[in-house]
């Protein structure tokens, strides 16, 4: 990515705020036990999906428990930030369409609504609060992702152990839908949720 997609990217943030906030689902490795053809398998036909962008706040603006009579889990994820447009990318061209990197921190409520508006509720997309530029980052899988609660680790992973990879990931998407300058894609969580 050149210097002017990066500014493009930076221009895009401060003046018209989040582009769509695209969701993959669970992509780290899975238990010992099961075997990983047939969960990457499963996970794709699950298919990624969108949250609305009225779900994403910043870090440190706090998320408000929309329904605290429901169980509400907390699932921190490597998100990545399209730098520049692009369909039907390919694994191999994927890294070049990086802007950045930064924490997503996805919210969601255990019923059987429909994931979009289980994960969509206003504040329950947290990003931050840095975007790391991605040439910045000389490997971005052997990032540490941890979430603490009150001292106690959570959930604890690295982008080199999922199961689909942020290439493959970002191809994934890009088969079906325009991706463009600012979207995220919230790549997954690790176990430990």
């Amino acid at each position: 990515m050149n210097e002017s997609d990066r500014e493009a990217v930076r221009r895009a943030w401060k003046d018209a705020g989040l582009a769509p906030l695209w969701k993959s689902p669970t992509t780290h490795k899975p238990p010992p036990d099961h075997v990983t053809p047939w969960y990457a398998g499963e996970i794709r036909k699950q298919g990624h999906f969108l949250k609305a962008s009225g779900s994403v706040v910043g870090a440190g603006e706090g998320v408000i428990v929309r329904f605290p009579d429901r169980e509400t889990h907390h699932e921190l994820e490597l998100a990545v930030v399209i730098g520049r447009k692009g369909r039907n990318i390919s694994v191999d061209d994927a890294p070049s369409y990086v802007a950045g990197y930064c924490t997503g921190l996805d919210m969601v409520v255990r019923d059987p609504e429909d994931r979009s508006l289980r994960k969509s509720l206003d504040t329950y997309s947290v990003l931050g609060p840095y975007v790391i530029a991605a040439d910045g980052i000389p490997d971005v899988s052997s990032l540490h992702i941890t979430l603490r609660v009150s001292g106690e680790q959570r959930l604890s992973s690295f982008p080199r152990d999922m199961t689909i990879k942020i290439g493959e990931q970002i191809a994934w998407i890009s088969e079906c839908r325009t991706l463009w300058p600012c979207d995220v894609i919230v790549t997954g969580t690790s176990k430990g949720v």
